[in-house]
């Protein structure tokens, strides 16, 4: 068995569980545990900026009311979506942000909030729109939550959901945070396969770019470059999730999210 860090500075054991596979690929071995993206073909010219592409058509910006988002982030989201997490820091150098999800009842309808604004955490630099391996920011852009998983079983999420304990185990002792930091995670779709399980270490654009970013449950410090909130909250917005509803995640500081075309 050999040691491991995780995307979200947690850490993990490599080896075959009792799942069958191997457990996350980690950054003491140079790379991170799971975690997702939407991701662009691999044939664009700006390959290793996944995070700065232009994205799908989505809904223009008189489609309904998100507030901090300029019209070159609405213009990202997909206009099938009816489902948004936004997650929003104060400059590009905070680890810490609010999490808001935002849903409407069809394409043509207005946004509204859903529940109340949450407290989460990002990586431990900050914000980033060139986001690399190691470089411990969170990649700023608009991506796709396709997959979820967990050491605990489903909490009732309409996303396939990958139970599997032994991969999503951390080396650190029971009761401290930080073992408890993959009891939930969502995958992020930057720069992995969207609806793929959050294990499947594919990385379309490379190593270079990173990967390995998910929503999953706050360890009381900062991350690697994942998104962390409250395990009750994420359990909560699992169970809104619905892939019907097309849902994504808008996620960067505040200045970048609020850029005009």
């Amino acid at each position: 068995m050999t040691l491991a860090v995780g995307a979200a500075s947690a850490l993990h054991f490599i080896g075959s569980g009792p799942e069958g596979g191997s457990a996350p690929r980690s950054a003491m071995n140079i790379r991170a545990a799971s975690t997702g993206a939407s991701v662009p073909s691999a044939a664009t010219p700006d390959r290793l900026r996944p995070n700065r592409l232009a994205g799908r058509a989505g809904a223009p910006a008189s489609a309904g009311a998100l507030p901090g988002l300029g019209s070159a982030i609405l213009a990202r989201i997909p206009h099938e979506s009816l489902q948004v997490i936004i997650v929003s820091g104060a400059d590009r150098d905070a680890n810490t942000n609010s999490v808001t999800l935002w849903q409407r009842a069809n394409v043509d309808a207005l946004w509204t909030a859903f529940g109340t604004p949450i407290t989460g955490r990002n990586g431990e630099n900050g914000w980033t729109t060139t986001h690399h391996e190691g470089d411990l920011r969170s990649p700023i852009g608009v991506f796709s939550l396709t997959a979820a998983g967990g050491r605990l079983p489903d909490p009732g999420t309409g996303l396939p959901y990958e139970y599997r304990p032994s991969y999503y185990r951390t080396a650190a002792p029971q009761g401290l945070p930080l073992a408890d930091a993959f009891n939930y995670v969502v995958a992020i779709d930057y720069n992995r396969l969207p609806g793929h399980p959050p294990s499947d270490p594919t990385r379309p654009l490379g190593d270079d770019v990173g990967g390995d970013i998910w929503l999953h449950v706050d360890h009381r410090t900062p991350t690697r470059g994942c998104v962390a909130v409250q395990q009750d909250a994420l359990a909560s917005i699992m169970r809104w999730l619905a892939p019907t509803s097309h849902p994504m995640i808008v996620m960067g500081d505040a200045p970048d999210l609020d850029l005009e075309t």
